[in-house]
């Protein structure tokens, strides 16, 4: 089992028991402890709740097999150890991680059973409630997830593992599904220079305004096109070094505390930067931004030029070459536009319907592409159909290696549990 499947199924198995806590059936065992890890315990219903989980994953699985129950209750055991492990370690979680974790589970949960009402009546009490009860449990999961994603994230493979893991398991690998391999062009909506001069001619009056004693929270409120500052002065909070634009902190840094810049230009548009506060580490900036507006004509302009190089294309130029030389997607440009090779489930409903539309070696009109960073449309390329197969290292390196990378992981992960195992108490309960 790979370490994101037991994450999510040991997750999602505490909100089952919940329910089969507070809903106990006649005639039914008081529940009892079966196990101590450190300061925490594993209930019998907990114990049960994940069986009848893993259950639904595996028809095939013998819920009264003495084996089944033991290695349930190993996993159980060990995800307790890891939480032990991550307080240990100091690492925290914040209030509003939890709530976007409970917000995420909670969607899934509205999907799963059709709405919060039916979720409130398998229950048995409010979303709200549910939320308090459960809280403790979100908070120890964000715990395993961060612990082990400090541990194992990072774990690489060489090309020589993947090649012995495929010669080992070539047999049990399951077949690719049928893919196809696609690639883009990319044309950003720029402004024309005439309007980019009037933006950043409008930032320094505002510029030399606020030199003058105007108010940056009232300018900021009134001109940023950043509607997640504006209506708090501009202010972006303290941001860790090198999470910012290199542009916008290299210019927060040069300047002195609670001066202003000049207009520096980020993918965005035009900021006026005001440094609050900085130390070694991290920045205090407030910032108005100034957007470039893309006009209609400007839009036109990013079509009419993913036009002429599909025409090109058509007429026999190769789609990659072309890529490299026009995409402005800095990503994809060194690879031909290549933007990888996807199972037809994978793909998005609106671009997949173009996909199948489309032949072999096609290429669709311009469509809309995204907003990061810069408002963009792009050309997509079907260079081909993939059919289902037999896994190569040829062909599907990239996949191999992902099955590779996630196989070490979860050894390594092992190996750290058992090491767990030898210096965090625990015990299992006899009858």
């Amino acid at each position: 089992m790979n370490l994101k499947k037991l994450l999510f199924l040991s997750f999602v198995a505490v909100l089952l028991t919940m329910a089969l806590q507070s809903q106990p059936k006649e005639g039914e065992a008081i529940d009892k402890i079966i196990a101590i890890v450190g300061n925490d315990i594993v209930m019998q219903s907990e114990l049960n709740a994940q069986l009848q989980m893993l259950s639904q994953q595996d028809k095939t699985m013998d819920l009264n097999d003495p084996s089944v129950i033991a290695k349930v209750l190993d996993l159980l055991i060990n995800e307790k150890l890891v939480v032990m492990k991550a307080i240990e370690d100091s690492i925290t979680t914040t209030d509003e991680e939890i709530k976007q974790q409970w917000e995420q589970q909670l969607g899934q949960y509205v999907q799963y059973y059709g709405s919060i009402k039916r979720i409130e009546d398998i229950y048995g009490m409010s979303i709200d409630r549910i939320q308090y009860e459960f809280r403790d449990e979100i908070r120890k999961h964000i715990l395993s997830q961060k612990i082990k994603m400090q541990r194992f994230s990072d774990v690489k493979v060489t090309q020589r593992e993947v090649e012995e893991f495929f010669s080992s398991y070539r047999d049990s690998i399951p077949n690719v599904p049928e893919q196809v391999e696609i690639y883009h062009i990319v044309k950003f909506i720029e402004p024309k220079q005439t309007a980019k001069k009037e933006i950043f001619e409008l930032a320094m009056k505002v510029r030399d305004t606020l030199i003058k004693g105007g108010d940056f929270a009232a300018f900021a409120l009134r001109y940023s096109g950043d509607p997640g500052t504006a209506s708090v002065g501009g202010e972006l909070g303290w941001i860790a070094k090198g999470k910012l634009f290199a542009e916008y902190e290299k210019a927060a840094l040069d300047q002195e505390k609670n001066q202003i810049t000049i207009p520096i230009e980020t993918p965005f548009g035009l900021h006026l930067i005001q440094t609050i506060d900085k130390n070694k580490d991290s920045l205090l900036t407030r910032h108005i931004l100034f957007k470039f507006g893309q006009s209609e004509d400007d839009r036109k302009s990013a079509v009419d030029s993913l036009n002429t190089i599909k025409a090109r294309a058509e007429k026999g130029e190769s789609f990659e070459d072309l890529a490299k030389l026009y995409t402005d997607e800095a990503e994809t440009k060194g690879f031909g536009g290549f933007i990888g090779k996807f199972p037809i489930a994978n793909i998005p409903a609106s671009l997949k319907d173009i996909l199948t539309a489309l032949k072999e070696g096609g290429i669709s009109d311009p469509l809309p592409y995204g907003a990061d960073p810069k408002p963009s449309f792009h050309i997509v390329y079907k260079k081909k159909l993939v059919p289902e197969h037999k896994a190569t290292i040829k062909e599907d390196y990239k996949q191999l290696e992902q099955l590779a990378q996630s196989f070490k992981q979860n050894k390594l992960y092992m190996e750290w549990v058992e090491d767990l195992r030898k210096t965090i108490y625990w015990e299992i309960k006899k009858n």
